[in-house]
C-alpha cells in the first residue's frame, strides 16, 4: 500500500501519518527502488492502534511508553492511570454542572452573582434592598469565594446565613441606607459613631472572631493601632475602600476597633 491507501483505510490523513513516523509512534515502513514507502497489513495494524491510543487521549510519553511493550504491561498501567485521571475530571464536570445548575436556579444572573453553589443560594436569599454599599458587600463576597478553598467557602456562607433571616435581613438593610446616606461626608460626622455601634452590634460573636482573625487580610487604613500588616496584605480591599467617602470608612475603622475591643 502507498501512504494515501494506508491512510484511507485506517481513517487518518497523510500528513497524521508523517507526523506519527516524525515522532518515533509509527515505525517507517520498508521503502521500493524508487523511495516511496510501501505499507503492509503490519503497517495498517500498528497506525490504528497509535490512533486508538491517541483518541483515548494519552500523552506523547504515554503513547510511546504504551507502543514499546510488546506484552501490554505498560500499556495497562497507563490506561489505569487514564482511566483515574478521566474520573478526576469527570467529578471535576459534575461539580462544575452542579454549580451552572444552581446559579440557573437562582432570579439573580449577574456576572456579580457568580459563586459557588453554597454561596450562590445564600445570595439569593440575601437582598441588598438597592444599597450601594449592600453591592459592594457582595462583589466582596463573591471575590472571596472565589479565592478561597472549598473548607473556607462553606465556612464563609455558614458566617453569612444568618443575615438571610428576614428580621435580620431588615434591620441590616436599615444600616446599609445609613451607610449609603454618608456618601460624600467628611470624617468626623456626627452619624459615624452612632452607626458604627449599631453595626458592630448587629455582628455576632462568630463573625467578629473570623474578622479578628483574618486581620492580616483587612486593609492597613483599617486596622487598629498597633496591629502587624504584611506587605501586600489587603490591597485588592483598598481599591474598594478608595470607592467610600471618609466617613463610611471611619465608619468601619470604628467597627473593627469594637469587635477587637469586644473578643478581648
Amino acid at each position: 500500500m502507498r501512504i494515501g491507501e494506508l491512510a484511507a483505510l485506517v481513517g487518518v490523513s497523510t500528513r497524521t501519518v508523517r507526523h506519527y513516523h516524525h515522532l518515533g509512534l509509527l515505525p517507517e515502513p520498508v521503502r521500493r527502488a524508487n523511495g516511496y514507502r510501501e505499507y503492509g497489513f503490519a503497517d495498517a495494524v500498528a497506525l490504528a492502534r497509535v490512533r486508538h491510543l491517541a483518541e483515548l487521549g494519552l500523552s506523547l510519553d504515554e503513547l510511546r511508553d504504551a507502543l514499546a511493550d510488546d506484552e501490554g504491561r505498560e500499556l495497562r498501567e497507563v490506561l489505569l492511570e487514564l482511566d483515574a485521571d478521566l474520573a478526576r475530571q469527570q467529578e471535576a464536570l459534575r461539580i462544575r454542572r452542579e454549580r451552572v445548575a444552581a446559579l440557573l436556579a437562582g432570579a439573580d444572573l449577574r456576572p456579580g452573582s457568580m459563586g459557588s453553589a453554597d454561596m450562590a443560594a445564600m445570595l439569593r436569599d440575601l437582598s441588598t434592598g438597592g444599597s450601594r454599599i449592600a453591592d459592594m458587600d457582595r462583589d466582596v463576597l463573591t471575590l472571596l469565594d472565589t479565592i478561597a478553598d472549598p473548607e473556607e467557602r462553606a465556612r464563609m456562607a455558614a458566617l453569612m446565613r444568618p443575615f438571610t433571616d428576614p428580621g435580620v435581613l431588615a434591620r441590616a438593610q436599615a444600616l446599609y441606607r445609613r451607610l449609603d446616606d454618608l456618601a460624600g461626608a467628611r470624617h468626623g460626622d456626627p452619624r459615624v459613631a452612632p452607626l458604627a455601634a449599631d453595626l458592630a452590634a448587629q455582628l455576632p460573636d462568630e463573625m467578629a472572631s473570623a474578622i479578628a482573625e483574618n486581620l492580616d487580610a483587612v486593609p492597613t487604613r483599617l486596622r487598629p493601632p498597633g496591629s502587624y500588616a504584611e506587605a501586600g496584605d489587603g490591597r485588592w480591599m483598598e481599591a474598594m475602600l478608595s470607592e467610600l467617602s471618609p466617613a463610611q470608612i471611619e465608619v468601619f475603622q470604628l467597627v473593627i476597633d469594637t469587635l477587637k475591643d469586644r473578643l478581648r
